[in-house]
């Protein structure tokens, strides 16, 4: 049984006699998209865990993509009807559209256990375990004979557009040169499945022999990786024109560690 962001007014704190509950069916999953308070932000969706795995997107709260004006939804969506229905619940309504998604990405929608959206931010929750991390959506229940604990909140990221699912790497760049710059770094993932963009790994002071790690959530699977690309750039003019180079950039996979 999957609840999609299951509603909050009349129902978050009851007994479970009225709201959705783990006691339902043998496997419940959950999608929460819209959980802020419905006083006074109006959310429709519940924030309490209440299956055997929650999924929290992006927080559970505010779904990217829903920020814009309505113009931008029309335009975006699919068409003016969907489009101002959209507007005035978009994050509600992310949840079947995740799970619409999820069904024709059998990969996609990775979820990673952890205490807080903050901390999975932070990828204090990175990678999966050696039993591997539930898919939210249609293939949530292959994570079933794998749940050891009562409540198990789940966190992931998603894109602000169909389609949704996105892919989270650790990626970890070694500069080298010979003088410190001012700039910023990008790193762009090649591989068996696709290509990403580039993604910023860190931006400010880059001193030579120096480690940054960023976690990026790229918009494909890129299967094996066969090539990464490096790129730096100054944000200041800079007449010694300085030059720096990565002598080591280390991927990790959250999924196959």
């Amino acid at each position: 049984l999957s609840g999609l962001d299951p509603a909050q007014p009349y129902f978050q704190d009851t007994p479970i006699e009225v709201r959705l509950d783990k006691s339902d069916a043998a496997f419940v999953d959950v999608i929460h998209t819209d959980t802020a308070p419905t006083i006074p932000f109006l959310g429709f969706g519940m924030s309490t865990p209440v299956g055997h795995i929650d999924f929290y997107p992006n927080g559970g709260v505010q779904m990217p993509g829903c920020g814009k004006n309505p113009v931008s939804q029309i335009v975006d969506i699919d068409g003016i009807w969907e489009g101002n229905r959209d507007f005035m619940a978009c994050n509600h309504l992310r949840s079947y559209k995740y799970y619409s998604d999820s069904i024709i990405y059998p990969d996609g929608f990775l979820g990673y256990a952890c205490d807080s959206y903050d901390s999975f931010e932070k990828g204090k929750c990175f990678p999966c375990p050696e039993g591997g991390c539930p898919n939210m959506g249609h293939y949530a229940d292959r994570y079933k004979d794998k749940i050891k604990s009562d409540i198990l909140k789940v966190y992931l990221n998603t894109g602000e557009a169909r389609d949704f699912p996105l892919w989270r790497y650790k990626v970890t760049v070694t500069l080298a040169g010979t003088s410190t710059a001012q700039g910023f770094v990008n790193v762009a993932l090649y591989g068996s499945g696709g290509n990403t963009k580039q993604y910023q790994i860190t931006r400010g002071t880059l001193k030579p022999s120096n480690t940054y790690t960023a976690y990026i959530d790229a918009n494909v699977n890129v299967g094996d990786v066969t090539k990464v690309k490096f790129l730096w750039n100054n944000n200041v003019v800079n007449p010694g024109l300085p030059k720096l180079g990565a002598s080591t950039i280390t991927v990790e996979v959250g999924q196959t560690r």
